[in-house]
């Protein structure tokens, strides 16, 4: 939340297609699985990971890390086998290769950070802003293409639902929305979709007002997320390209510059005052 189908639009975009290699390796899980007597609601608990999560993964719709693939292992009893059937693993296609890592990061991250000032991060987006999004893209998509890119986004998002312990903090520029992508029709979605997710414990959406002297995002968008071991990686795209930041000297500056972000953005209740003034305005 990210990411980037091809090219990008918010870190929320890098929904593939299955791959050959990803429904073997759910297959060959799925057996050994079955094997050892367990349900998915059983194995679930054992593996700490959520049923749905291991349903997506054993239907070959979810990139298995190595951690998960090591606790697998020694759940199922069968290591070697594990390994060798996630050794040529590759996403669906329709994920660049660049945003493959991050996309695995993010999947198991207990904190989420996003600062965007290029498009709403994919994340946020309601289907009618991801269909504006996709039906201007350059070179343009076929119908088929676009579809399946709406569909991968919208299940992407059930992150935000599935990891209730994850902490969700995302800070946007309030020029993201007064851009109207889509038309005013499309932008009322997007408010109150923001609005609607904004309701839930484990997501703060803050926007950064267009007046704003004082303002610690003049490098770029950038995308922070803390492992389940607390450390920090930053995330940062551009054109076709991404850099995965690991550096802890270059991840405390950018946790610095969130932090700040945070602070010279507007406060809970005053992104939901200024969002609901800005609908009432279209």
């Amino acid at each position: 939340m990210v990411d980037v189908e091809d090219a990008g639009a918010g870190a929320g975009g890098g929904e593939p297609e299955v791959s050959d290699s990803l429904k073997t390796f759910g297959a060959v899980h799925k057996a050994l699985r079955e094997t050892a007597g367990l349900t998915q609601e059983e194995y679930a608990e054992i593996v700490g990971y959520s049923v749905h999560a291991i349903a997506k993964l054993e239907q070959g719709r979810r990139f298995p890390q190595p951690k998960f693939v090591a606790r697998a292992g020694d759940v199922l009893e069968a290591p070697k086998v594990l390994r060798a059937a996630a050794r040529n693993l590759t996403r669906r296609q329709g994920l660049a290769s660049w945003f493959q890592q991050w996309a695995g990061i993010e999947e198991e991250a207990v904190s989420l950070y996003t600062y965007e000032c290029r498009a709403v991060p994919g994340l946020l987006q309601p289907e009618a802003y991801i269909r504006a999004i996709f039906e201007r893209r350059l070179p343009p998509l076929t119908e088929e293409q676009i579809e399946r890119q709406v569909e991968a986004r919208l299940e992407r998002q059930r992150l935000l639902e599935e990891r209730p312990n994850t902490a969700f903090s995302f800070v946007i520029e309030q020029a993201l929305i007064d851009r109207r992508v889509g038309g005013s029709v499309v932008t009322k979605a997007l408010i109150d979709h923001l609005l609607e997710v904004g309701k839930l414990r484990n997501v703060e959406i803050q926007i950064m007002p267009l007046q704003q002297e004082d303002h610690a995002g003049v490098d770029g968008q950038m995308y922070l997320a803390e492992t389940s071991d607390h450390q920090w990686i930053g995330y940062t795209e551009g054109q076709q390209s991404s850099v995965l930041i690991t550096d802890p000297e270059d991840v405390s500056a950018m946790l610095q510059r969130y932090g700040k972000l945070r602070q010279q953005a507007l406060g809970r209740e005053a992104t939901v005052s200024l969002l609901e003034r800005m609908r009432g305005a279209l």
